[in-house]
């Protein structure tokens, strides 16, 4: 089971905050064995032959759900019991091998893509990480099965983000519980028949403040579903309310420990956050081919316009962007598939840098599109429009940002040795979308007293360039955050302008540095001439993210910050933009 807030872990997205890359975590470049291979393309091969020729996206979107000889054919291809253990009927995959399936899936039509994702990594994931072997028992085989599809219930009126505002209670009756509330936003719910709904509940002690737990509920308990919502993109999927009315729960049906629901959720959705990105590479990859076939058979000025640089240029970039995020979010899941249990930064970082990146992606296939991109007559359209979900699914980047960066604040159990965080400030610190912390002094002297890397001594040669600049802004990053720190004191989780600043950092540094281990990893396999795709990517992205670093360390300290807080809090106070020429 990934458990993906494990404090007894490395981290290497961690290590870059104190300035000491833990490259041991991320050489060699994880890839899968020759039978996984084998297995996963056995998969992608029933996709490929039948999506091509059955799936319409264009239908999907127009008539708003997935037809019912397409999920059927998704159900014989087993694509709903992908990560169900092969004990329970399920083909038992790993998360790089799922998430693979998701980029293919997501390449043919983001909705099915969002239905397979949303059952298995968000509504059974649960269920697969803290249920009982009991209750695995009896939902898993005929989910895997795609007979019944689960949806993950947690978000509602005034609790998005904020999973600490849920309303829903859970008051135990004997044997069981009895659920009141209503959720929203929740995709399958409109077509699942099983929940993993949060609720709060109060702990034994009188008088204790209630916290939330987990579920697994059953449609036919007393589940409705609202309408379903129109949505701008991602049509084909279930989108709808729910409203949960007495429903009685048995006691046996809690989902790891009684007021541990946060934890379930996290995990969850930090697993989830993977999927996501790899859904992100797959739309991606599909709009540069879009945009690779228009431009060379657009034609101005007598020859294609792929011979324009302007053109050129926003091919390279893309191609780089889709390399970085390839690279990072197989990194992380062959890290997660290795046995690694703390990876909440790195799958943060890359549902953040995922979703950004299929928005720029489509934007500039679109524009290479000219007027037809602007039309319903070709994919474009409808790609832009599904692609602007993934910024705020699982997660809005705004708060991931500030995930990303308290986290790393607490410096990785690998520097720190095992000797951790003062407790009066730890628990803050480890759940910070729950509570937002900071370190203590103790923490502080720690993290600056870490041996400071001066190179990446696993890198190969040829990109020692590119390695250069994983070092200088490590420690760029860890000095600035320890200013930061002793700067700001308790004050640091209001911080969101330095927050969005280190977590850029962070964001680009892990791209790089993914880059560089898959790079390396190429070059040691087929040589310098033979790894000069991967070669030629990376130092395209690097040297772009170069001067993105260098611009986030220079505002540290000088920046506009306070002037934009008060031209926002002016515009609030005016209702809008209140000038005009009149």
């Amino acid at each position: 089971m990934p458990t993906a807030s494990g404090t007894g872990d490395e981290s290497f997205a961690k290590s870059l905050f104190v300035g000491s890359p833990a490259e041991g975590l991320i050489f060699p470049y994880p890839e899968p064995t020759r039978a996984e291979v084998d297995e996963i393309n056995g998969v992608l091969d029933g996709i490929r032959r039948f999506a091509p020729r059955n799936v319409d996206a264009a239908r999907i979107d127009r008539e708003e759900n997935i037809p019912l000889e397409v999920l059927a054919a998704m159900r014989e291809l087993g694509l709903f019991g992908l990560l169900v253990p092969k004990a329970h009927g399920g083909s038992g995959l790993g998360l790089t091998a799922y998430a693979r399936v998701v980029q293919e899936l997501a390449a043919h039509d983001g909705s099915l893509a969002m239905a397979v994702s949303a059952h298995q990594s968000l509504g059974l994931a649960a269920l697969l990480y803290f249920g009982t072997e009991e209750l695995k028992a009896k939902y898993l085989p005929r989910c895997a099965r795609g007979e019944s599809l689960a949806a993950f219930a947690l978000v509602e009126v005034g609790a998005g983000s904020d999973a600490g505002s849920i309303q829903t209670r859970a008051d135990r009756d004997g044997d069981s519980y009895v659920i009141d509330g209503e959720k929203i936003w929740v995709t399958n719910g409109g077509v699942a028949d099983l929940f993993t709904v949060f609720a709060r509940t109060s702990p034994a002690e009188d008088g204790a403040k209630p916290r939330l737990t987990a579920f697994v509920v059953e449609r036919g308990a007393g589940v409705t579903s609202g309408p379903e919502e129109p949505t701008l993109g991602l049509r084909g999927a279930s989108t709808t309310s729910l409203t949960l009315s007495s429903v009685r729960v048995p006691a046996t049906q809690v989902l790891g420990d009684v007021g541990r629901g946060f934890k379930v959720a996290m995990e969850v959705l930090t697993s989830a956050r993977l999927a996501l990105a790899s859904s992100c590479v797959g739309a991606s990859k599909r709009l540069v081919r879009l945009a690779v076939e228009r431009a060379t058979e657009r034609k101005t000025f007598g020859r294609t316009i792929a011979e324009f640089p302007l053109v050129k240029d926003k091919l390279a970039t893309m191609s780089a962007e889709i390399f970085a995020l390839e690279s990072m979010t197989y990194l992380t899941t062959g890290l997660v598939d290795a046995g690694r249990t703390d990876f909440s930064v790195e799958s943060a970082i890359c549902k953040v840098f995922g979703s950004e990146t299929l928005w720029r992606v489509a934007n500039e296939s679109a524009q290479i599109a000219g007027a037809l991109g602007y039309t319903r007559r070709g994919p474009w359209e409808r790609m832009i429009r599904d692609a602007r979900a993934a910024m705020v699914f699982e997660g809005t980047n705004e708060i991931l940002r500030c995930f990303i960066a308290l986290s790393g604040m607490q410096g990785p159990g690998l520097t720190l040795s095992g000797s951790g965080l003062l407790e009066d400030v730890s628990k803050a610190m480890r759940e910070p979308i729950k509570g937002f912390g900071l370190l203590s002094d103790l923490a502080f002297r720690k993290a600056r007293s870490v041996l400071m890397r001066d190179r990446l001594t696993r890198v190969h040669p040829t990109l020692a360039r590119e390695a250069a600049i994983v070092i200088t802004y490590a420690q760029h990053l860890a000095r600035s955050v320890d200013q930061a720190l002793r700067r700001h004191g308790k004050n640091i989780a209001e911080m969101q302008y330095t927050q969005k600043r280190a977590a850029d950092i962070a964001i680009d540094l892990y791209a790089i540095s993914s880059c560089l281990a898959r790079t390396t990893r190429a070059i040691e396999k087929r040589g310098e001439e033979g790894a000069r795709r991967e070669i030629d990517l990376l130092t395209v992205f690097a040297r772009a993210a170069e001067k993105r670093l260098q611009e986030n360390v220079v505002t540290f300290d000088d920046n506009d910050d306070e002037l934009r807080k008060a031209v926002a809090h002016k515009a609030c106070a005016d209702g809008g933009y209140p000038l005009d020429i009149l």
